[in-house]
């Protein structure tokens, strides 16, 4: 087999897995917002810590996984199609919303804003 299509079957087992990590982190975004919905519910300040580390998890988690995709797409940059520089671009875009997102997770203590993965 072609080695460029042994790399690329690779990479697809790897999303694969991704996507069950993502099936993980939407069930840990439900349990997040119920969390969420109980401090907002009943100023239960445990149930605000518990919300917010499910969070930081969640997006420390979604930078671990934006970092592979910026790392592959850093790599393919060599190949210079007309895609290659636009999905640099996009990788890099979604890799810098998962800092700032997770910047807000840590920081944000009073739950001012309304974060989400996307």
């Amino acid at each position: 087999m072609n080695e460029n299509i042994q790399k690329r079957i690779k990479q697809i087992e790897t999303e694969n897995k991704i996507w069950i990590i993502y099936i993980g982190i939407i069930l840990l975004s439900f349990l997040s917002n119920y969390y969420e919905k109980d401090y907002f519910l009943k100023n239960n300040i445990k149930s605000k810590n518990i919300y917010r580390n499910i969070n930081i998890i969640i997006f420390m988690t979604l930078l671990i996984i934006y970092s592979y995709f910026e790392k592959e797409s850093i790599e393919s940059i060599n190949h210079k199609n007309k895609y290659t520089n636009i999905s640099f671009i996009g990788t890099t875009a979604i890799l810098i919303s998962g800092l700032i997102f997770l910047y807000i997770a840590i920081t944000d203590t009073d739950l001012e804003e309304e974060i989400a993965f996307n």
